[in-house]
């Protein structure tokens, strides 16, 4: 994906005239401006704008913006395009780009403006502005051409840069269930099946390879976003791409969101394949509004996502597809040596009857080949035979080639890594580490807490706090993303991986435990089985009912100041027995099962294992009488502060907010 900028020439008066597109206040509509650049002595370069557009007052150069003391600082260079602006503020570029046009400002996400510029954006957000030293900048050009270098794949640590060579891309499918994420892996793999084979493939090992103008990509069939993240929690990093379909009749999904939050949570591009372009009810415009509401501008409104228009069933636009996954790939330059002992991820596995264990293993750095010796997860094996995904006998894997392997003792769990040993002896020993390791690990299971993250910040173990905001409204989340990311200083960085309305789903656990988050929520509640699956996974769930709360624990943990912190305690649980319509809404007429029900604690409605609603209780009553609490073993009467569809064996659970290791 390059970023396009607009083309040089000279006018009459020997000045440099560029030439670009400039958003207009909708992205679908770009005018053309023209914009001059004047060459100063020292070789600098100031634009002087031709657009009758106003040039906002900006703050001088010799001083920063002045906001309060406690407001976040930034420090911004002489120029900086809007997307990294945005990125420096934590905001998205839209937002960036409305506050420019209210400044009289015209520019799309590409387009660089200067410090004064982004002085103004940077101060209406609340930042304290800061312009960057030479000396810091020629450390972010430094750091920049030495991010290839950070962002290689952990299976090449130790190899030599002489020794890699470029290697085919990994490409993941995402996307909502019924937007035809099948109907076009098959048409992907139609472009690939030779005319003799009119079987098509004739075996289904989870990943395939394309060969597509003599390139190879390589295609994971995951059955969804739960299990490339699942792939990530185990430690995977098998994907450097994600095509992400959305159908152009339905637009943007939920679960089109969470897929996205979960490409993000790992780092890698996104490609929308915009699929169904050729139903009738297709709104292409819409679903690009969709995207760009989300973060993915499509590169025709100026943005840097690339957006094909696909129609899987008709086989239309399929090779502009793979075309762009070749020009994503080109750009990533993914290398491996493939002299190098084998090593990769496990993609599939399960037990043949005939055959015993088989995995299908994907190569990302060095060559596997028949008769090695493999540690994959828990098990190990040695290499009887390989196959394709057409069911072929190979006698070696090169990088980023998906295999079919016989010959492990068992059946290695799906997204784990493996890689070729020397002998039997020296697999076994790796096997009981990793058996001693997982053993311990069950032994001291805990989960992990928010403070653990931030001495991890401390100690520089991990140089980012990554968190998931639930809330109740949409209008709740603005300024709780806004408080939060003021807490961050330049040595410790805040990442909300998700920010969304509704209950804590099972899919914020797993986004959570893949991305070693901590979720956080507002006035929401918790699904029973999220509830569950935290508990296995060791994830820390924060709920809270005052802003300035979660605030100040946020603000005491990433201070260091070891702030208290408060946490859900059950006290109690109910059944209820009856329920009596009034005028005002319902009484549930419960038996307490355990503990006790307290009035002004917290209560949530369980019906058939899941929470369905989280509050407060407005009223607590035994016979005629207002009481502060009913213990285990008596009836009562309550009415909850905005819940009334009770329902004959709802389980009631009463809990209050209380400081971990604090007296009940």
């Amino acid at each position: 994906m390059q970023r396009r900028s607009g083309s040089s020439q000279v006018n009459s008066r020997g000045t440099a005239v560029r030439r670009g597109m400039l958003a207009a206040p909708h992205p679908r509509k770009a005018i053309e401006i023209i914009q001059e650049v004047e060459t100063t002595e020292d070789h600098g370069v100031r634009p002087r704008r031709r657009s009758h557009a106003r040039r906002p007052e900006t703050p001088a150069r010799t001083a920063a913006p002045v906001k309060q003391p406690s407001a976040p600082q930034v420090t911004l260079p002489e120029s900086i395009t809007v997307r990294d602006l945005a990125n420096q503020l934590h905001a998205s570029p839209i937002a960036v780009i409305k506050i420019l046009m209210a400044n009289g400002v015209l520019a799309n996400i590409n387009q660089p403006i200067d410090f004064d510029t982004a002085a103004v954006v940077a101060s209406e957000m609340g930042f304290e502005v800061l312009e960057e030293k030479p000396k810091q900048a020629e450390e972010a050009v430094a750091a920049v051409s030495e991010e290839p270098q950070r962002a290689r794949s952990d299976f090449l640590a130790g190899e030599d840069e002489a020794n890699l060579v470029p290697r085919p891309p990994i490409v993941a499918v995402l996307g909502h269930v019924d937007h035809g994420k099948t109907t076009l892996l098959d048409a992907i793999r139609k472009t690939n099946v030779a005319a003799g084979e009119a079987g098509g493939i004739t075996q289904r090992i989870g990943a395939y390879r394309v060969d597509y103008n003599g390139q190879a990509i390589t295609f994971i069939d995951t059955p969804g976003h739960e299990a490339f993240t699942a792939m990530r929690a185990r430690g995977a990093k098998a994907t450097d791409i994600v095509v992400l379909v959305v159908a152009a009749d339905d637009g943007i999904m939920p679960q089109t969101t969470e897929a996205i939050d979960h490409a993000r949570a790992a780092r890698v591009p996104i490609i929308v394949a915009l699929n169904k372009v050729d139903k009738a009810n297709a709104n292409v415009e819409r679903v690009k509004q969709q995207l760009a509401d989300v973060g993915l501008v499509p590169q025709e409104w100026g943005g840097n996502t690339m957006v094909v228009p696909v129609s899987a069933l008709r086989g239309q636009g399929i090779e502009d597809l793979l075309e762009s996954i070749l020009l994503q790939a080109e750009e990533m330059r993914n290398r491996a040596n493939p002299k190098s002992p084998a090593a990769g991820t496990v993609i599939e596995s399960y037990m043949d009857r005939s055959r015993g264990p088989l995995a299908t293993l994907l190569v990302q750095n060095g060559t596997l080949r028949n008769g090695d010796t493999v540690v994959a997860g828990a098990t190990w094996g040695r290499v009887r035979a390989m196959f394709d995904e057409n069911g072929h006998s190979v006698k070696e894997a090169a990088p980023s080639t998906p295999v079919q392997v016989m010959g492990l003792v068992s059946v290695p769990e799906a997204g784990s890594t493996f890689r070729v040993v020397a002998d039997e002896r020296e697999a076994k020993e790796i096997l009981g580490e990793r058996l001693e390791a997982a053993q311990s690990a069950a032994t001291e299971k805990r989960t992990l807490t928010l403070e653990e993250m931030m001495a991890r910040l401390k100690s520089g173990e991990s140089e980012q706090l990554n968190l998931i905001l639930k809330a109740d409204a949409q209008g709740s989340i603005e300024p709780i993303v806004t408080s939060l990311m003021r807490l961050q200083d330049e040595k410790h960085k805040v990442e909300i991986l998700r920010a969304a309305t509704g209950a804590v789903s099972e899919s914020d656990v797993s986004l959570a435990s893949a991305s070693d988050a901590v979720i956080i929520g507002f006035n929401v509640p918790v699904e029973g089985a999220a509830r569950r699956a935290a508990e296995d996974l060791g994830v820390e769930i924060r709920l809270y009912d005052i802003i300035y709360q979660m605030i100040e624990d946020m603000t005491g943990v990433l201070q260091g100041m070891g702030k208290v912190v408060y946490a859900p305690v059950d006290i109690g649980k109910a059944e209820v027995r009856q329920v009596f319509k009034v005028r005002n809404g319902a009484i549930a007429g419960c038996y307490v099962l355990s503990g006790k029900l307290q009035r002004g604690a917290k209560v949530r409605v369980v019906r058939g294992g899941q929470v369905i609603w989280e509050g407060g209780m407005a009223s607590l009553r035994r016979f005629t009488e207002d009481v502060r609490e009913v213990r285990e073993g008596f009836e009562c009467g309550l009415m909850l502060d905005g819940f009334h569809d009770f329902q004959v064996g709802d389980i009631l659970e009463n809990y209050v907010m209380r400081q971990p290791g604090a007296a009940a």
